[in-house]
């Protein structure tokens, strides 16, 4: 039992302290002042009649990024991990089959989750960097006959951005839902929706979009709404059951929304800012942006004698670019330099990836050319400094 006059520990009565680094890794990015101020404004309450007015704000920011009229459309209180969770927890049933597209830590996650809640898991596996045909997708779903498949659009991990046309098809063919992450692609690389008949798109508040970690956008298809509205069982998750969301939302067609749980209020004002930057700038800007300044680090990362990870251009992500680890580095000692003397955060590989890659991200606010020099400067420096061989 504790005596009341027991001491605070000392840490606690110091102020917060946390230092201003340059977040040029595969994110969070740095947020701009915009959103900063946003997400600073006094909270109301998360049942309030202008708190549900501006989660409809959300709900339209999120259609236009994602081009898509679904109704079926919100954010998540929580991560990209927690969209994630979502979409599979309420499309997948316990036996069901579920195939996953595996070409890095995205397609890895979504596999263990899906076999935690009791799916049938069968999976593509393609290396690091690799990407899977549209016949070679075919092929799989013809053999698995899987109720969802998962792709990664964006896949970080790698710098991959994975083509998407005429997969959503394939997989209306074989009587299939498609389900896409594009937390590290949205804004940056083009995505379509409807257009590319994708049933679940996600992504997360903190890369192009520039928000704070916390929030995550998704959106369903009718086809999805109808498969995830008609189980036999409830998900296994209470927090994340879409028959609850799809109310706290205004998304289920009832007149009066029930309370559910406490939304970040704060994260909300501040993705409600990123999407409404998103929409100011328009999404063919963004894209060409993104495309542009990746083109001029690419260019300035093979000057330095550098390889880039993903050999094919078109295939590379814009928004997160991955290098060879040069022959002769420690990839470890090279970020440590890095951070300390030109305080900007550069990564390493991540799952699969580790001890393959460097990751510089330039993603929203961070997107410009002069980011980009001060990481080629540093990375130069870096170069000359910390090299561990002469081979």
């Amino acid at each position: 039992m504790c005596s009341r006059g027991q001491i605070p520990v000392s840490c606690m009565l110091r102020p917060l302290e946390a230092p201003f680094r340059y977040l040029f890794g595969p994110g969070p990015s740095n947020v701009p002042p915009r959103i900063l101020a946003a997400g600073g404004r006094p909270i109301i309450g998360h049942m309030h009649s202008e708190m549900f007015g501006i989660m409809n704000d959300i709900k339209k920011g999120i259609q236009y990024a994602f081009q898509t009229s679904n109704n079926m459309t919100l954010a998540m209180s929580g991560s990209g991990h927690t969209a994630m969770e979502c979409a599979v927890f309420n499309i997948v049933e316990p036996g069901e089959s579920v195939l996953v597209a595996i070409n890095g830590i995205w397609g890895e996650r979504v596999a263990e989750i899906a076999e935690r809640m009791g799916a049938k898991v069968h999976t593509l596996f393609k290396t690091p960097g690799g990407h899977f045909t549209n016949a070679e997708i075919e092929q799989a779903l013809a053999k698995h006959k899987p109720v969802l498949f998962f792709l990664a659009h964006g896949e970080s991990s790698s710098g991959l951005v994975h083509p998407v046309d005429g997969v959503g098809d394939i997989c209306h063919k074989y009587n299939c839902l498609l389900l896409v992450d594009s937390v590290a692609s949205l804004g940056a690389a083009p995505l379509l929706m409807d257009q590319q008949n994708i049933d679940i798109l996600y992504t997360g508040s903190q890369k192009a979009l520039n928000a704070p970690p916390g929030t995550a956008p998704i959106s369903f298809s009718e086809r999805a709404c109808h498969k995830m509205f008609n189980r036999k069982t409830k998900p296994v998750s209470y927090l994340l059951d879409m028959t609850h969301l799809s109310n706290y939302w205004g998304n289920d067609g009832k007149p009066e929304r029930k309370y559910h749980h406490t939304g970040p209020v704060s994260g909300f004002f501040a993705l409600r800012e990123s999407l409404a930057i998103l929409a100011e700038m328009g999404l063919e800007n963004s894209w060409s942006h993104h495309t542009e300044v990746a083109e001029y680090l690419w260019k300035g990362l093979e000057d330095l004698g550098l390889k880039l990870f993903i050999k094919d251009k078109d295939l590379r992500l814009p928004s997160v670019t991955t290098i060879a680890i040069p022959e002769g580095y420690d990839w470890k000692e090279l970020l440590a330099y890095i951070m300390k003397h030109h305080q900007i955060e550069f990564t390493g590989g991540l799952g699969p990836s580790v001890g393959m890659v460097l990751r510089i991200g330039l993603m929203g606010y961070n997107c410009n050319k002069a980011n980009a020099a001060m990481a080629l400067a540093a990375l130069e420096d870096a170069l000359k400094q910390c090299r561990k061989s002469k081979a």
